[in-house]
This record gives C-alpha cells, structure tokens and sequence, in this order.
C-alpha cells in the first residue's frame, strides 16, 4: 500500500488547451499516454489558468495566490524570492524538490524552493518583454504576431524539441537517482514542457501521426472586427493580423502541427510513466499533468492565449494514483492555484494549514480525490495584464457562468454549458440580472481596477527603464552547462531565433508574406 506522504511527479505542458485534448472530447489528437492517465485517473473537466501567459501563470501556481496579488503581470515581472511556493513548504515537509525543464521564473532567486534545477530556460530570465501600456494596442514585444501560423509544417529539427529532448531525458535520470535514494525521504519532481507552444512546427514523424486532411477547421470563424470585444481587437491589432493574410492552409498547417507537437510531448509522458514504473516507485507518485495556459488555435480568428475564453483559459488537469483514488470525472470549476493547498493536503501538511490558509487564494482539491466534489467552491478566478492588454481585466467563473471584465470597457457574460463557443453575450439579458449581479460581486471583491491600473503602469516603468538603461541586464537565466548563458532565447527576438533553430532553415514571415 503507499505510504502516508506519496511522491509527486508534476508534469506540465505550455500552452496545451483544454479543449484540445481527446479525454476532453478533441476525436483528432492523438495522446494516448495522456488519455490513460485520464481513463485511470481523476480528471478536472473545468480548471483554468489564472492569468494566460506564461511566466505569470507558473508563479502564481507555485504561490497558491492570484497573479496580481503577487505583483505578476506579464511575463517580465519579477517573481519575488519572499514568496513561498509549494516547493519550500513541501521541504518544510521533509521533500526532495527538484525542476527539470521550463518555469519562466524572472529574478534573482531561479529556484524558488526547488534545491536542484537539472536544466536552464529556454526563454529570457530578465526584463526584456515587459508590456508597455503607453505603446497603445499595437505594441509588440515578443514573437506574437501571425508569422509563428504562416510558417507552420513539418521539420527536421526546432530549438523547441531540442528542449523538451532535454528536459525528458533529465526528468527520467532524475526517477532513476531518486529511486537510488535510500534515505526513505519523499519527493516532488516537476518536469515542465516547452511544446506545443507556437510556432506549430514539429517532427515529420509526428505530422505524419496526422491524416491532413482530416485536420479540422475551427468550429468559430473569424468574428468580424466591429464585432470584437474590447480585449479581441486589442489582440487583433497586438498580433498584428491587419499585417498578415492567414490563409485556409496556414490554418490548417498550424492545427496540424500543434497536435503534431501534443503527441510529441504524449510520448514524453509514457516515458516519464514508464521510468516510474521500471523503478517501482508507481505505487507511491502522485502524478498530476497539466498545462500553463491554452490556446485560441484559430478559434475565432483568435491565436496563442491572452484571453478568457475556453480554448486559451480552460486547461487540462488529471490527478493519477489508482492506488489512493477511484477514476472520476469532476465537473466543478477550479484552478491552478488550487493545486499548492491540494499537495499539502495530500503530504499531510496539516500542520501548516494555518499559516497557508493566511497565504493563498487557493482551495484544496483532495475532497473531490476522495469522492466528494460538491465539496469545491466551485469558483474559478482568472487575471490578464499582459501582452495585447491596455488595463486590467478579470474571469469569474461559477458554475456553468462565466463572467468577463475587460479593461473597463466590455462585460461579457456565458452560458459555458449551453454556449459551448461563447457566442451569445448574456451580459444585457434581463433574465440573468441576478446572476451576473453575483458574478461581479465576486470579481470585484478586493479588487479595484482603478488601483490596479496605477500601480501595474509603474510597474512597467520602473522594468522597462531597467532594461533600457542597461541592454539586458540584470539577466538571471539558470545556467547548468557552461554555456547556457547563450543557448535557447536570451535576450533576441524570440521569432526570428525560433525561425534560425529549425532545421532546415525557413526564413521568417513577414506581414503579406505568404508561404
């Protein structure tokens, strides 16, 4: 039987959608190590990121806490060493926490309670993509535009497979030296993905997993300009897609390749499993998958994240110990700040219960484990501040409802349940009055956009004269091997380093391109 404190083997996707994946109901990816963590497992049809960008996403996780609570922002803001995450109080426990692989973590500490990290960043660990509202909606300080869509298609080789290789191949050597301990101590190993974040480039082994012409198109078109919500056409303008014409076959291309990039990452997850397994340490691990954020796919017009609807905000997350829970499917809204309080309860934290409780926004998932889901708030919050934003904007989520404010401009309300594309804004129907009255209750309890508008700008002004001042530094990417320094994306443009790491070489897009 397992032991009171079970290991934990926490892997994490970037930008795997929720809805993208075939235990959710997707009938064309093709993730089979994934879906039988599903099958055996505990799945949690409705958990959302809270804030869709990277950097800020992962931190708040760690802390239990909501992104802005924590000063996260974008994916430039510093992660602040003071803050504990679960690492540091899973040690307190008497756990191992060791990294491999992705975090995005900005700031002088690049461990944040882990005691080993086996692998550097693949992306800048510095201010050089702060967003800067006094830019407008156009500014543009990262590879988001459409060109990532337009060069879509197989390959030989991408710096992003380089990683995740890296990262798998350290995630098992890792199993194997813990299974080597013999000090009878627990652990967590997070082993984090880079794939299938954009650009949809991947193996000609996995695209050819894919009939191509049964790539479907997206199930929403293009919703017309005038017919955007206020944060849409920020981000239509953000992406610069008035700049690129994507056409049928880009599409198309890109789907194709980012399921192409999920299978590349299943094979990775029966690795992983496989190695525990070998070990006879399966028993015992918790395994818990999930992803940072998702992505719009085309849905809408819309691509990457950056937004509250379902395909950029819901991701996946199944909880897997056969030996500790029955296999369930859980319907009630919840999030990724959920999951700190979650392992506590899990390594029998209670004796830390009262000073996390002061901590965190977060709720423990463990009733729903053990059979009782009715007992979660059912409340999913989500946050967004980053790239494409001109002011703060905030998700509830309660039930089948799901509430949006953005930047104080638009309110869009949803019946997620029988409004599954969220095309029917609810927002001005009488009928739901009271309901959206409860829904902006909870968005706004403790949470003034006012405020929040005035200290998120200083807080860009303060980094982007930082980074001006200096070129770059400080820079605080984790180095492992001597010249980390210089591998993955450091302080260039991340689209054209991207572009120049395929192989063979395809040169980068440029707006009216069309490849």
């Amino acid at each position: 039987m397992p032991s009171d404190q079970p290991n934990f083997l926490f892997i994490q996707a970037d930008q795997m959608a929720g809805p993208a994946m075939p235990f959710s109901g997707n009938r064309t990816v093709k993730a089979p190590a994934m879906s039988r963590l599903a099958d055996e497992g505990v799945v949690f049809d409705n958990c959302y990121c809270n804030l869709p960008m990277c950097g800020p996403s992962r931190a708040s996780m760690h802390a239990g806490q909501l992104p802005f609570s924590i000063q996260m922002y974008d994916n430039a803001s510093e992660f602040h060493a003071a803050i504990p995450t679960f690492a540091h109080y899973l040690r307190l426990l008497g756990y191992r926490a060791e990294l491999c692989g992705k975090m995005h973590f900005v700031g002088a500490d690049q461990m944040h309670g882990y005691e080993k990290r086996h692998t550097t960043e693949i992306y800048p660990a510095n201010f050089a993509w702060t967003v800067d509202w006094s830019k407008g909606r156009e500014f543009r300080p990262t590879n988001l535009t459409m060109a990532p869509v337009i060069e879509s298609g197989p390959c030989i080789r991408t710096l992003q497979m380089d990683y995740d290789d890296e990262v798998a191949h350290h995630g098992m050597q890792a199993i194997y030296d813990l299974a080597r301990k013999r000090d009878g101590r627990p652990w967590l190993l997070t082993v984090s993905f880079t794939q299938p974040h954009s650009p949809f480039v991947i193996s000609q082994e996995c695209w050819d997993r894919y009939d191509h012409d049964e790539i479907e198109s997206p199930a929403v078109p293009e919703i017309p300009l005038e017919a955007k919500d206020h944060l849409s056409r920020n981000l239509h303008y953000c992406q610069g897609r008035h700049e690129y014409t994507v056409t049928e076959d880009h599409k198309r291309n890109a789907r194709h390749g980012y399921y192409g990039m999920i299978s590349f990452i299943d094979d990775k997850v029966a690795m992983l499993r496989a190695t525990l397994e070998k070990c006879g340490l399966a028993d015992n691990t918790v395994i818990i998958l999930t992803a940072d954020h998702g992505e719009m796919m085309g849905e809408r017009g819309m691509w990457y994240k950056q937004h509250f609807f379902e395909w950029a905000c819901r991701v996946p997350l199944v909880v897997h110990a056969p030996k500790r829970f029955k296999p369930a499917r859980v319907g009630q809204n919840v999030s990724l700040i959920d999951l700190m309080p979650t392992m506590l309860d899990l390594a029998k934290g209670d004796a830390f219960c009262d000073y996390v409780g002061g901590e965190i926004d977060g709720n423990s998932l463990a009733p729903a484990l053990n059979g009782d889901p009715a007992a979660l708030n059912d409340i999913a919050v989500s946050e967004f501040a980053a790239d494409g934003s001109t002011g703060p904007s905030r998700m509830v989520k309660i039930g089948a409802w799901k509430y949006m404010y953005l930047e104080g401009i638009d309110e869009l309300l949803y019946d997620v349940a029988n409004d599954p594309n969220e095309l029917n804004n609810q927002v001005d129907n009488p009928v739901h009055a009271e309901r959206l009255a409860e829904l902006r209750r909870t968005a706004f309890d403790r949470w003034d956009p006012d405020r929040l508008r005035v200290e998120i700008r200083e807080d860009q002004e303060r980094r982007l004269l930082v980074h001006k001042s200096t070129g770059g530094a400080p820079t605080w990417v984790n180095i492992v091997r001597l010249d980390d320094n210089e591998r993955y994306i450091r302080n260039a443009g991340a689209a054209d380093t991207k572009a120049m790491a395929r192989l063979p070489y395809v040169p980068p897009a440029k707006p009216d391109q069309i490849s």
